[in-house]
């Protein structure tokens, strides 16, 4: 049997990609009518659990060399362009462009979005809240230095409920004008990454003050103005601003991720139905009595119902109350998990359901 020489391939592959186009196309000729039937309909345009099914159903049909993973990609940009020809999907993120937040953002919702570049949590929140944006992407827990704070503190308030999540691996580099690390004097970062980072800061970077950021693609952009200054972001982030990696993945932690929840008014898009691997997130605070908190941990043990995190905040009462941020598995469907939340809010002085959304890898 001949081997193909590298023309013919070249050749074979051409006449694949004008098949490929076509087809994608046609796909997206559907899409438009199905946008325009979801108009009539006054239904959600986009659907994360229709996006997950559908990407389920094909990696279950894929027969190879392509791998899953590279298939879920694959198929997840295909149908944010679709999307984006039905109605457009503004998401609000904390900015610049390059931070973990819009990478977040983009592996979420795929690369057809309209973006929101925020200057805060805060404002991720404002804009979500107040329709500036579809949907907002917060960061929420960071496996090295656990919670995000002014995350779980707008939550108490805010009318955004959660309708999904993913996580990001974090590799930190170190970026400035130049590729070498003599001559810093000044590390910019978001405060979060500075703790990511402080061992190896301290190891290499020992004189070098550290001066917080809005986020880490803020003190890459910081980075650009000054040679004696170096900015800790991205891979993204460093091309984004024309920078070189003076030192790659200075993380301490080898693993280190970061966790987002995708938040949006209820009206946007309702909670999402049963994937079969849910959670739901809740604040509720106790009265201030012995043994309260142990109390309301009883009707999960008895009807069997999991908890994934438990973390407290003040309550900013002067009284040394708190609240505390619970992750359940599980749907409010499940009849254990029902009867759990009903039993489990009797108890409670403050109850609210934060979410319930398919739990992320």
């Amino acid at each position: 049997m001949t081997t193909p020489n590298l023309p013919d391939l070249r050749i074979q592959i051409d006449k694949l990609d004008k098949e490929l186009l076509a087809l994608l196309n046609q796909r997206a000729h559907v899409a438009e009518q199905v946008g325009e039937v979801k108009k009539l309909e006054g239904t959600p345009f986009f659907r994360p659990d229709r996006v997950a099914a559908v990407i389920d159903k094909i990696q279950q049909a894929n027969t190879g060399p392509l791998k899953n993973d590279h298939v879920a990609a694959i198929w997840n940009e295909i149908m944010s362009a679709c999307l984006a020809l039905e109605a457009p999907v503004r998401v609000a993120y904390l900015g610049p462009a390059g931070t973990f937040s819009e990478q977040a953002a983009l592996n979420f919702f795929g690369a057809s979005i309209e973006h929101v570049s925020c200057n805060s949590i805060d404002e991720v929140f404002r804009s979500t809240a107040g329709g500036s944006a579809n949907y907002g992407v917060v960061p929420v827990e960071n496996s090295t230095e656990g919670v995000v704070s002014r995350s779980l503190d707008l939550f108490l308030n805010s009318p955004l409920h959660i309708i999904g999540e993913t996580s990001l691996l974090v590799r930190h580099n170190l970026l400035r004008l130049s590729d070498a690390l003599d001559g810093i004097e000044v590390v910019y970062a978001h405060p979060q990454a500075l703790a990511q980072c402080q061992n190896w800061l301290t190891a290499h970077l020992p004189n070098a003050e550290r001066r917080t950021a809005s986020s880490n693609a803020e003190g890459a952009r910081l980075a650009t103005t000054n040679p004696a200054w170096a900015g800790i972001a991205s891979d993204r982030a460093g091309t984004q601003f024309g920078l070189h990696t003076a030192a790659h993945a200075i993380q301490d932690d080898a693993f280190n991720r970061t966790r987002f929840f995708v938040v949006c008014l209820p009206q946007t898009l309702p909670s999402p139905p049963p994937s079969g691997t849910d959670c739901i997130s809740l604040i509720v605070s106790v009265s201030n009595r012995p043994g309260a908190v142990h109390d309301i941990l009883g009707p999960l043990k008895t009807h069997g119902v999991s908890m994934t995190r438990f973390e407290s905040r003040p309550a900013r009462s002067g009284q040394w109350e708190y609240y505390f941020y619970i992750d359940l598995q599980g749907h409010p469907s499940e009849p254990h998990v029902g009867a759990a939340l009903k039993e489990l809010q009797q108890l409670c002085a403050f109850f609210k359901v934060l979410g319930t959304y398919p739990a992320g890898a």
